[in-house]
């Protein structure tokens, strides 16, 4: 289904919000659209919401499909992601949503055989309404062959390197109750190429939509609690957003292109797309999820 804009879309969403969880997904340039979107569809989202500039195109048998959306939007103006998926939750009370950007992939502890819906089901169940990902970098292992680092069949993380510091209260200067800024991987890495902005590397990509709630810039929350990896009792679920994106802008930034001849180095081991990797690597968390 194809939708002029936004506006248009939350006019006449038809059943696209009428059942969770659905899947936003921010285009932003040519790179493994196709894959992103089958990746989704095959995690058991109920409709996919895809947000791509009309320069952009993709398989058209995905095109055609009832559950999967093209809307029409400059993914990269000013404020473009939060604008919108806060217009959509305003739209969709209730709603389980998650959100990530092209050649992106969700993974979550078993979900090779289990659906996004059962895990959010059981998410629910723990009185939880947000899910901590922690984005994990892919990137090509030969930039000679992959100049633009995207290499869905050579693909290559970091299995260590990664750590997280207290959250401070902006405040008061305290540390706040089950929040911390994760770094790691490329982000830290190639740091002096990163606005400090930008080098965490947690996103609550994964909400339930209600009344008043706000994303804001820095991917979280208006409500404190959305923004915690756990629970004060035990552990929860958290999920991996396996991720070429900072790969890529590393490698079209001129300031950085020059200086990195391959990504690689001694902690880089081959990325085996399956859950079990990321749960072994400690990238993820299956708190009391069987």
């Amino acid at each position: 289904m194809k939708h002029d804009s936004l506006r248009q879309f939350l006019a006449n969403p038809g059943t696209a919000l009428s059942k969770g969880p659905i899947a936003m997904i921010f285009v932003e340039d040519a790179c493994e659209i196709d894959s992103t979107l089958r990746h989704h569809l095959d995690r058991g989202f109920a409709h996919l919401l895809v947000f791509i500039p009309d320069a952009f195109d993709f398989d058209a048998t995905l095109a055609a499909r009832d559950d999967v959306h093209r809307i029409a939007l400059d993914t990269i103006a000013d404020n473009a992601v939060t604008d919108t998926v806060n217009r959509v939750i305003a739209a969709a009370p209730g709603l389980w949503m998650y959100y990530c950007f092209n050649a992106e992939y969700l993974f979550y502890p078993f979900c090779e055989s289990r659906t996004i819906g059962e895990m959010l089901t059981f998410h629910t169940e723990e009185k939880r309404d947000a899910m901590m990902t922690y984005v994990i970098d892919l990137y090509a292992g030969d930039l000679d062959r992959h100049p633009d680092a995207v290499a869905v069949d050579d693909a290559y993380i970091d299995r260590s390197g990664y750590y997280a510091l207290g959250r401070p209260d902006p405040q008061t200067g305290a540390h706040l109750p089950n929040q911390l800024d994760f770094y790691g991987g490329l982000r830290w890495r190639y740091e002096e190429h990163v606005p400090t902005s930008r080098r965490r590397i947690d996103r609550i990509a994964l909400f339930r939509a209600r009344e008043g709630l706000k994303l804001q810039p820095g991917h979280t929350f208006n409500d404190a609690e959305y923004n915690t990896y756990s629970c004060p009792w035990h552990h929860n679920l958290t999920a991996a957003i396996c991720s070429f994106r900072t790969a890529k802008a590393l490698k079209r930034n001129p300031g950085s292109t020059f200086d990195i001849h391959t990504f690689c180095w001694h902690n880089s081991t081959p990325f085996e797309w399956h859950s079990s990797q990321l749960l072994d690597l400690g990238l993820m968390e299956p708190g009391q999820w069987f």
